[in-house]
Formats: C-alpha cells, sequence, structure tokens
C-alpha cells in the first residue's frame, strides 16, 4: 500500500486534555511509517487548511510530541470557523480537497465537538463526489459532554473535577463567613444546552460533605419563584447556600436568562454574564449578601487539575483515530464504550459520523432531581468515575511546565491562495 499523508486540526473551544490526543495520534503514526509519511497539523484548525498554513508536526522531537499529553489548550491553534453546506459553500469544500492534494494528504483527523463532526462527514462527501481517495476520522472532543453515542466526551472528566472541587472549596468559606458576611455563592458554569458541567457542581456534596446546592440546568425552565424559595430552604436551614447555574439556563419562554445579544462564529447566541443575573436577583428578593464567579476558561484549562480518566480516554481516542484509519475505516468517529460503573471500566468503539453530525445530548431527566434542584444517584454514578484519579504535569518553579512546540511552517505548493 502507498505511504501518503496525514492532516490533523483541533477545532472549537480547547480542553485540558485534546492535546492528549494529539499525542496519541502522532505517536502512533509515527509507529506506521510504511503506511503513514508526514502528519501536518492545521495552524489555527481548519484555517491552517484553508490557507495552506501546515504543521510540520515531524520537526518535533519524541519527548515534544509525549510532553504533549500533560499540556493544555491546543497546541496547533485552535478556531471557531463552520464549514457550512457543501452547495452553498462549495468552495470552501474544493479549496480542502485542492491543498490536500498539494501534500498528498490521504488522512484527514478533525478533532472537535458537533460542528467539527459535521465537517469531517461533509468533507467524506466531497471526497468522494471528486474522486478523491481521503479517509476521514473525527476525534471527539468538547468540555460539554453533548456528543451522542459515545459515553462521554475527552475534556468533560477534566471541567467535572475542576467544577466539583471548586464548588466544594468555595462551600468551606462560605462556610466559615455566612454568620456575619457572605451567604451566597454562585458560580456559573459552560454549558450552552447541555447541563453535565453544571451536574458536576452536585458532585461537592456526598456522604461526608453535607453542602447546601442548588443547581439550575438548562434543560430545566428557569422558574424565579420556586428559585428563591429553595435558595431560601437552604439558607435557614445551614446558614447559607452554594448555588451552580448553567451560561445556558432559560426562562419558560425559551430565552437564554444570559442571552447578550451577539452571535459567535458558529451562529449560537453569545452567552455569558448569568451568575451576576442570578445573584442580583437573591440579593434583590431575599437580601443575602453574596459573591459570584465565572469559572469561563479556567474550568477548561485546569490541566493542574485533570481526571487521569480523561487524560488516559483522551490519548486513547486519538491512537484509536489512526488504527480505525489503518484498518479501511472511513467516515467514523472512535467512542467510549462504558461496560461498567463500579468497578469502572471502558473500551473504545466507533460511531458513524453521520450519526453524530450536529445531534446534541443533554442531560436524562432520570439524572436530574425531582424538583430540578439537584442530581440523582444514578447520574452520581455516572459522573464519578470521569473525574476520578490525577494525572499531575510535572512542575518547575512552583508552576507547570508545559511544552511550547516550534510549530514549524510547511513550504506552499500552491500559487492560489484563499481567504476564509
Amino acid at each position: 500500500m502507498s505511504i501518503r499523508n496525514a492532516f490533523y486540526a483541533q477545532s472549537g473551544g480547547v480542553t485540558a486534555v485534546i492535546n492528549a490526543s494529539a499525542a496519541g495520534l502522532i505517536e502512533t503514526a509515527r509507529r506506521h511509517p510504511d503506511r503513514i509519511g508526514k502528519v501536518y497539523a492545521g495552524r489555527n484548525g481548519i484555517i491552517g487548511a484553508l490557507t495552506e498554513d501546515l504543521i510540520d508536526t515531524g520537526l518535533e522531537s519524541d519527548e515534544a510530541i509525549a510532553a504533549l499529553r500533560y499540556t493544555p489548550s491546543g497546541a496547533f491553534g485552535s478556531c471557531r470557523y463552520k464549514l457550512k453546506g457543501l452547495e452553498e459553500n462549495k468552495a470552501q469544500y474544493e479549496r480542502l480537497i485542492e491543498v490536500f492534494k498539494a501534500h498528498d494528504i490521504g488522512y484527514f483527523f478533525y478533532n472537535g465537538g458537533g460542528d467539527s463532526q459535521d465537517t469531517a462527514h461533509k468533507v467524506t462527501q466531497l471526497g468522494e463526489k471528486l474522486g478523491y481517495p481521503l479517509t476521514c476520522i473525527g476525534i471527539p472532543k468538547t468540555v460539554d459532554n453533548d456528543l451522542p453515542i459515545t459515553d462521554n466526551c475527552p475534556g468533560f472528566g477534566s471541567v467535572a473535577k475542576y467544577i466539583a472541587v471548586s464548588t466544594r472549596e468555595a462551600s468551606f468559606d462560605v462556610a466559615s463567613m455566612c454568620a456575619t458576611s457572605t451567604k451566597i455563592f454562585v458560580i456559573e458554569v459552560m454549558g450552552r444546552h447541555a447541563g453535565w458541567i453544571a451536574a458536576a457542581g452536585g458532585l461537592a456534596a456526598d456522604e461526608n460533605h453535607d453542602i447546601p446546592l442548588v443547581i439550575l440546568f438548562p434543560e430545566v425552565a428557569f422558574d424565579a419563584g420556586r428559585f428563591l424559595a429553595k435558595v431560601d430552604e437552604k439558607v435557614r436551614r445551614y446558614g447559607y447556600c452554594s448555588v451552580v447555574v448553567s451560561e445556558g439556563v432559560k426562562a419558560a419562554d425559551g430565552k437564554f436568562l444570559s442571552d447578550s445579544g451577539v452571535r459567535d462564529a458558529f451562529g449560537h447566541a453569545q452567552l455569558g454574564g448569568v451568575a451576576p443575573v442570578v445573584a442580583n436577583l437573591i440579593k434583590s428578593k431575599l437580601g443575602h449578601r453574596f459573591h459570584w464567579a465565572v469559572a469561563d476558561y479556567l474550568q477548561r484549562a485546569a490541566r493542574h487539575i485533570a481526571s487521569r480518566t480523561d487524560v488516559e480516554q483522551a490519548y486513547a481516542l486519538g491512537k484509536a483515530a489512526v488504527e480505525l484509519a489503518l484498518s479501511g475505516r472511513n467516515a467514523v468517529m472512535p467512542t467510549v464504550v462504558r461496560t461498567s460503573d463500579s468497578p469502572y471500566r471502558w473500551e473504545i468503539g466507533s460511531a458513524d459520523l453521520a450519526d453524530v453530525a450536529n445531534v446534541e445530548k443533554k442531560m436524562p431527566r432520570e439524572f436530574i432531581s425531582e424538583d430540578g434542584f439537584g442530581i440523582t444517584p444514578v447520574c452520581r454514578a455516572y459522573l464519578q468515575p470521569l473525574i476520578e484519579g490525577e494525572d499531575y504535569p510535572p512542575y518547575r518553579g512552583g508552576l507547570p511546565d508545559y511544552v511550547v512546540l516550534k510549530n514549524s511552517a510547511v513550504e506552499k505548493r500552491l500559487s492560489t491562495t484563499f481567504t476564509p
């Protein structure tokens, strides 16, 4: 069989472990020099392919690639850029194929969420339509944990761990001061339509830590009266209350509490700022002093407290992507298949990109408590294994010692340019 080059790109919001998937992919490809030649990465994701701005990962040492396993964010740069339908945006897809032809790229690995899996699927279709042999494999990644079929998504376990730990620690702080100071702490977490990250805050309370929590999920319409009554009940009993609120919480009319009216590159509502909305509601109606925080990038960049389970799965899925491609599979995404809750066991499976693209997995109702403000035992059983285990990066001078790649550019071969 002929040796062909591979293209890898990172897409969308980055995570604490997306680089672990890159490490798994590149290290596995390097073990198959008889099948895969160069592994190119797109500088700033798919935009790197469109502009022929490719990175030669072969110029990075084995040690540097291995260090990606414990380095957060996107080592090659990511982007929020969605390729639209084939017919309405045919020129962009044809440009991808043109670049792939120029650099003899026969393998396309796209590491991202639902929109990214949709792009990988469309590129597969175009390759077939144009008669260009191209193997397309999606690699799951999203802190929102909302991809279908796979049990969970790389990036989520580490965010869940960060939020669970932060909620517990902040609650200890508030408990110590509530008699004379702050009684309410509100933490805003990511999650546009799915409340998986917010649910992770529920892990802060357990049989050994009786912490008063109220969680606001996107899946449950916000009712101010019921919410305030629940918070007041907690404060009366404990003296304080911690609130975990998803950025995607909506009122009964479907409007986001934090919708700024701005849209991002994918056409999604730009959210943020629901924590102060909720905190000020409590202050105005109940009179309690409060503090609020937005976890924002901190939750998805916190490699220093990453879940070992998450790191191992992220690496394994990058490795599996190459193995699927070399086995002749196309237009698929490797998945995590849970085989046991206790003890926790998992294995690698696969799903067709057509079944993954643009499908959003929300929290099942049985994972949310009957009153809509907490998690159930079945939800805890699902979440707990995903945050377990520590995988600390090396430290130097008291700080994590993360790798910075050279990211050397590949010489361009096309005379034409393209502006995304």
